[in-house]
């Protein structure tokens, strides 16, 4: 089994990608499946008794599972590049617009470098590409102490996290 990370701990995938058929997989285990699998089989999905994923591609859109998304334990977004930013834009509306809390993770194209943003976005698992240390990528994930702007991870901006502090310290409870 691969290893990948997941909120910030190295951990085993427990999960089996199937992109074309069920065939063969045992009702207990984890299983990651495409839009298009996950349309054709909801009748045997139903009755799956393992954690449920989907793959989406980048160039699929979140709103093509919006209505799957309550049963779903993982939503995977492929990034076939990291050059390729709508995956960022999924992850948010995943979080954001659909209240997926979910695993949700960014696989393909992934490095130590590109943590940090990924995070931001609403990813809480990453699995990186071949050749890519685990443990050195855990440090991405810490490489700014602070964002000025809002993300998944924080909703208000920095001027505004900094004007409440200030009030908290002239306003003592």
């Amino acid at each position: 089994m691969l290893e990948l990370i997941r909120d910030r701990a190295i951990v085993r995938d427990t999960y089996h990608l199937r992109t074309d058929t069920l065939d063969g997989i045992l009702p207990e285990e984890d299983v990651i499946v495409s839009p298009a699998l996950l349309a054709a089989e909801r009748a045997r999905l139903d009755q799956h008794q393992g954690k449920l994923g989907v793959w989406l591609e980048t160039s699929e859109g979140p709103e093509i599972i919006a209505a799957d998304l309550a049963r779903l334990d993982l939503v995977v977004v492929h990034f076939s590049s990291f050059t390729d930013g709508r995956g960022h834009s999924t992850a948010r509306l995943l979080r954001e617009r659909y209240g997926f809390r979910g695993e949700l993770r960014a696989a393909g194209d992934v490095f130590k470098e590109t943590l940090h943003y990924l995070s931001r976005c609403g990813f809480n698992a990453f699995a990186l590409r071949p050749g890519e240390s685990l443990t050195h990528a855990l440090g991405g994930l810490d490489v700014f102490s602070e964002a000025y702007q809002t993300s998944v991870e924080r909703q208000s901006p920095l001027f505004r996290r900094r004007l409440q502090n200030v009030a908290s310290e002239e306003n003592p409870l």
